[in-house]
Parts: structure tokens; C-alpha cells; sequence
């Protein structure tokens, strides 16, 4: 996955400290890998699955972890799942939570000396604005139907962005309630305080699909948009859906 760490000086370089924050930032986002990722045979995950280790006594942020899981479970009323397989795999929530924890941990005190500083994680953005600093990040959600167009832009200071769809991936998302593909919806992109909040809801809005707006009045997310394969879209503003269509002629 492209990670990319972007810091808004207020001087011609960054301050003192940035080049070790972003190492730093980096370093933890690939122990997390060690810990979390299902493609090591290695990983605290792939050994729970296999039955070698148990969560308890794995590394403890693996227990953290399926804590939230189980909480968001309930939460999305079933529509997300880490236990869908069988087995453990938090790999629908644990990329914006680990993403969110390192970049507050190593990158958000930068902006005590700089005026802004973000990660882009794959697309999935956390990002930071100086308190009273007149900056502002200005977000483009791609247009999944047309390389290189974009369907709208956002302008976030401080906040997370996710997207998530089958457009990039095709039909990967999995809706653990039938064990199929989610597929009425192409693209949706969620805008929230935390990322590990704005990933979960836009993976949670693609299973709901598009007509099942039940959900946003709940997720606690700010903003977002929602894409079907048919071309049409809706919004939200906080807990208020808005149905976006073609201005009449």
C-alpha cells in the first residue's frame, strides 16, 4: 500500500523533529504489519487463525483491536463483521485504526510548530490543521466510473477521509450477513473526526448498499458521498441524508 506523510511548514523547511516523527511514524505502521496482517504466515493474526496463539496472549494491541471489532459489530447492526470467515480477521477496521494511532502518536504534534501535517494510507487520509492557522486541505474523491475526473472535493482542516467501493478492487468487499460480494454500490467516501470511524462506515455503507440509508443517522461521521453503479448519489450532512440529482433543464 502507498503511504505518504505531507507536512505545511511555516518556514522554508519543516521544523526540527519532522524527519524523525515521519520515520517514527512509518516504523509503527510496520510492526502493526508484523502484529495484523493476514498475508504473514508470521503475524499474531495469521497464528490465531491457525490456532498457534490466541488472542489473550498475542501482542496486546491485537485484543484492543477485537474489542472495537466486536464493538462495531453491534454498532452497524451485523454489517460489518471480523469473525465473517470463522476466524479473526480485522482487516475491514484494523488499516484506519492503525493508520489514525500512528499518525496522532508521531505526526499531530508537529502542528505545534508547523501549520499542518497529514497521511495519505492507499487513499485514506488523517489530517491535522494548527489551531487558528488559515489552512485547510482540499480533499478530491475520484470519480471511480472515469480515470483521472473528480466527483466532488472537500475542504477538511482537521479530520479523516475514507473510500472504499469496488471500483479500484473489484467485488472484494464481503457482506458477512450472506457471505457475498456488496455490489449496488461503486464508491463511497466518508468524512469523520477519527479514520478508524471513517473507514469502518465507508466499508459499512458499500454492504449496506445504496438504498439503505438507516445508517448515517447512527455512524456519528460528518459528511460523505455515496456512488451506485447507475451513476446516482447521496449525500449527507451529520445525521441528514440528501438525495443529490440532475439540476432540470
Amino acid at each position: 500500500m502507498p503511504v505518504s506523510i505531507h507536512v505545511r511548514s511555516r518556514r522554508d523547511r519543516p521544523a526540527r523533529g519532522a524527519d524523525a516523527a515521519v520515520r517514527e511514524c512509518f516504523e509503527e505502521l510496520r510492526d502493526i504489519d508484523r502484529v495484523f496482517s493476514t498475508y504473514r504466515p508470521d503475524s499474531d493474526v495469521s497464528r490465531i487463525r491457525a490456532g498457534e496463539l490466541s488472542i489473550d496472549d498475542a501482542d496486546p494491541r491485537v485484543a484492543v483491536v477485537a474489542a472495537d471489532c466486536r464493538l462495531a459489530t453491534v454498532t452497524t447492526a451485523g454489517l460489518f463483521s471480523a469473525y465473517w470467515r470463522g476466524w479473526f480477521d480485522p482487516t475491514g477496521y484494523v488499516k484506519g485504526w492503525a493508520v489514525e494511532n500512528a499518525a496522532r502518536r508521531h505526526l499531530a504534534p508537529l502542528v505545534e510548530d508547523d501549520i499542518a501535517v497529514g497521511i495519505n494510507a492507499g487513499g485514506d487520509l488523517q489530517l491535522f490543521t494548527a489551531v487558528g492557522a488559515d489552512w485547510h486541505w482540499t480533499v478530491g474523491i475520484a470519480d471511480p466510473r472515469e480515470t483521472g475526473k473528480v466527483l466532488a472535493t472537500l475542504d477538511v482542516a482537521d479530520g479523516a477521509v475514507a473510500t472504499s467501493g469496488t471500483a479500484e478492487r473489484g467485488r472484494h468487499i464481503i457482506d458477512p450477513r450472506t457471505g457475498r460480494p456488496a455490489t449496488s454500490v461503486l464508491s463511497a467516501t466518508v468524512v469523520a473526526d477519527s479514520l478508524a470511524c471513517a473507514d469502518l462506515w465507508a466499508t459499512t455503507s458499500v454492504v449496506a448498499g445504496f438504498d439503505d440509508r438507516s445508517w448515517v443517522a447512527h455512524a456519528g461521521t460528518r459528511t460523505g458521498v455515496v456512488l451506485s453503479p447507475d451513476g446516482r448519489v447521496f449525500r449527507w450532512l451529520g445525521p441528514t441524508t440528501v438525495e443529490v440529482v440532475p439540476a432540470a433543464r
